[in-house]
């Protein structure tokens, strides 16, 4: 095969490749890309970047090749969001809390890209405990879009799209709790997606909302990212939210055209619904247009677009943000400088040693959500909150399940506006708009998924947008291969920046 001068222009797929076929070698690609990282150091992607450990991983995965090892991910690099613990690596989800953190075991998501062979080079930036839409609620600084260094990358996940889309690392772990892989992957202009709630293990993940945090890829193609899913999902014993369902089998039905299609038109006989209420006020020109310019592709492909209702979305809002700081509130309870956590120095007594350690520890949408949660779940407000909030969640999947009885998959936005201007929206109420489209989805437990699809205009020339695509439960080989076909005929994901 034909290589480029720079093998981190590659992208998954094509660096496992040039390692099956020994064109590169893991120590290679490993190196190449670690020099990528320490010359794009200002971008704040990697809060960790594990040099030895990673060429130490390579120069195995060489010598386990060349003794006819034949594993498709062999030696192949990959970053994890620092949300996942690893062992030898320090895990802090973005929070003083956790800082220098070092678990003594994988996250079972990590374990098995190690399984698989991929080399890790390290732990990708994030917003703390995964609380927030722009990766600038990171303990330790915020991630830059490589597009413009002016604008946010997204989040939570922001780290990791950021990584990838100026091409550090080929792909990387995230984690979705209400779209924080997908609107991410849109403002960096990569691809990712959230599976179905259950179908990765969350054992290994520090926890923000138990009933919503969902494990995905973030690579540059649904090809890539299939490869991945692949190998990070299926059933886990010992974490009790996995479903235990057999692991996807998706990279094979790729390339094949649907029941009906053609090799012009592979997505004839599929049916996308577009729910009218994603496409009313408050959607940005800009993104509208680029949207509807890939809708009009997927048409071109054979698909057909008929008109869907989510009634409900508006109330998705609130509903999420009563759940999620609810469980959270829960779920950092445990942190309180006696049993994890950071510690403070001072202290008089019990009371004032945990106070001190959480006002230390956390950060300012940490505390505000945990306040929140804690609120929500109170005596007196338990029923008027929380039980109508998990209510409301029922009618959101009722009404996904409406619209699913009239077409195969939803597409829409990502996000209402390209990515914004870093300190910009310093209203949290502004920030949780931003989440308008993503967060059906994951109330819903639906799996769901971002390709690039163009630019904004004018000022936000070189901001990317993303085109979301959901679908039923366990639809993810149905989503990549959407998605792979629209990448076959489109180029928006063979774009990178310029630096």
């Amino acid at each position: 095969m034909n290589l480029p001068a720079d093998p981190t222009a590659l992208d998954l797929r094509a660096q496992a490749e040039a390692l099956r076929t020994g064109a590169l070698s893991s120590v290679e690609l490993v190196q190449a890309h670690l020099e990528r990282i320490n010359a794009h150091a200002d971008l704040g992607a990697f809060l960790h970047v594990a040099t030895d450990t990673a060429l130490g991983g390579a120069r195995a995965a060489d010598a386990a090749r060349a003794a006819g090892d034949a594993r498709a991910l062999l030696g192949v690099p990959v970053a994890h969001k620092d949300v996942f613990v690893t062992v030898g690596m320090p895990s802090t989800a973005g929070s003083n809390m956790l800082s220098g953190y070092m678990s003594p075991f994988d996250a079972t998501v990590v374990r098995r890209l190690g399984d698989a062979g991929m080399v890790t080079l390290g732990k990708t930036n994030m917003d703390e405990f995964a609380m927030g839409s722009s990766n600038e609620n990171s303990a330790f600084g915020p991630v830059s879009n490589p597009w413009d260094r002016a604008a946010i990358p997204g989040g939570s996940s922001g780290g990791s799209a950021a990584a990838v889309a100026a091409r550090l690392v080929p792909a990387a772990t995230g984690t979705d709790t209400g779209g924080s892989i997908r609107q991410p992957a849109a403002m960096c202009g990569v691809t990712g997606i959230k599976p179905t709630y259950g179908l990765c293990s969350r054992l290994g993940m520090i926890a923000y909302a138990s009933s919503l945090d969902q494990a995905g890829p973030i690579a540059r193609t649904a090809w890539d990212c299939a490869m991945l899913l692949e190998a990070m999902a299926g059933f886990d014993p010992e974490d009790s939210t996995s479903v235990n369902v057999p692991a996807p089998k998706l990279l094979g039905a790729l390339d094949a055209p649907l029941a009906g299609g053609t090799g012009a038109r592979p997505l004839r006989g599929l049916r996308i619904g577009l729910p009218r209420e994603w496409f009313a006020d408050g959607l940005a020109d800009d993104v509208a247009e680029a949207v509807r310019e890939a809708l009009a592709d997927l048409t071109r492909l054979g698909a057909e677009l008929v008109e869907v209702s989510l009634p409900r979305t508006e109330l998705a809002i609130p509903a999420y943000y009563i759940v999620a700081p609810a469980e959270a509130s829960s779920n950092l309870s445990r942190f309180d400088g006696v049993r994890y956590g950071h510690r403070a120095a001072h202290a008089q007594d019990l009371a004032s040693l945990y106070a001190n350690s959480r006002a230390e520890g956390f950060g300012p949408e940490v505390k505000r959500r945990i306040l929140i949660g804690t609120y929500v779940l109170s005596h007196g407000y338990y029923d008027a909150y929380y039980l109508q909030a998990q209510r409301i969640r029922r009618l959101i999947a009722d009404d996904f399940s409406a619209a699913f009885a009239q077409c195969d998959l939803i597409a829409g936005p990502v996000a209402p506006t390209a990515a914004w201007d870093l300190g910009a929206k310093v209203d949290p109420l502004a920030n949780y708009l931003a989440d308008i489209y993503t967060l059906p989805a994951s109330l819903a437990g639906l799996p769901g998924m971002s390709v690039p699809v163009g630019f904004g205009r004018d000022a936000n020339t070189h901001r990317p947008v993303g085109l979301q695509l959901v679908g039923p439960h366990f639809g993810e080989a149905r989503l990549l291969h959407a998605a792979h076909q629209f990448q076959r005929a489109t180029d928006w994901h063979l774009r990178a920046p310029q630096s």
